[in-house]
């Protein structure tokens, strides 16, 4: 075990002058919305715009929750878009490695557009709020609600995640009620 030694003015050690405990929750706010192209012949779509706003509370560091903020929205599309844990009948997983398992890669996404609004929380004394988690709630929903306003047209106004090419094909074979494009 290592032991510092500590300047000549704190010698004597640290004390905790004020301590805050949070008893109210504090709910961060946001909203996120996106355009996704559908080819019609093979049912693949495409990412092609993505934007989001973050009502962070007060941002200590904006770099550092943008980052998280794009991260969070990568995470969320993954979800969507092609995260699946399949399992066997005797409940051995058969997604055991990247090799069967879709994550998303930067190709397959578009550049951002985020946005950080800092309307300061009441509950606690820095009136931070949680910063960079948005982009995990926010884009499953928005990414969803595109590809149903896309299929909207075939009578389709919701689709199970993830949302792969087979899933919105099937979707439209199984449409209960045609209708005209």
């Amino acid at each position: 075990m290592t032991r510092h030694k500590m300047p000549e003015d704190l010698f004597a050690g640290l004390a905790v002058i004020t301590d805050n405990e949070m008893h109210e929750p504090v709910f961060p706010n946001g909203c996120a919305i996106c355009e996704i192209e559908i080819d019609p012949e093979s049912c693949s779509l495409r990412l092609a715009r993505y934007t989001s706003v973050d009502d962070v509370g007060r941002c200590i560091n904006p770099l550092i929750v943008d980052g998280q903020t794009h991260g969070a929205i990568v995470q969320g599309i993954g979800q969507a878009l092609w995260e699946q844990c399949v399992v066997d009948p005797a409940g051995q997983p058969l997604c055991g490695s990247f090799m069967d398992y879709g994550t998303p890669r930067s190709d397959q996404l578009p550049s951002f557009v985020t946005k950080i609004v800092e309307v300061l929380s009441p509950t606690n004394p820095l009136g931070i709020k949680a910063g960079g988690e948005g982009g995990t709630t926010g884009a499953p929903a928005a990414i969803v609600s595109a590809i149903a306003d896309a299929l909207a047209p075939y009578g389709i106004d919701d689709i199970k995640m993830p949302v792969t090419p087979y899933r919105i094909w099937d979707a439209i074979q199984n449409r209960k009620t045609p209708t005209s494009l």
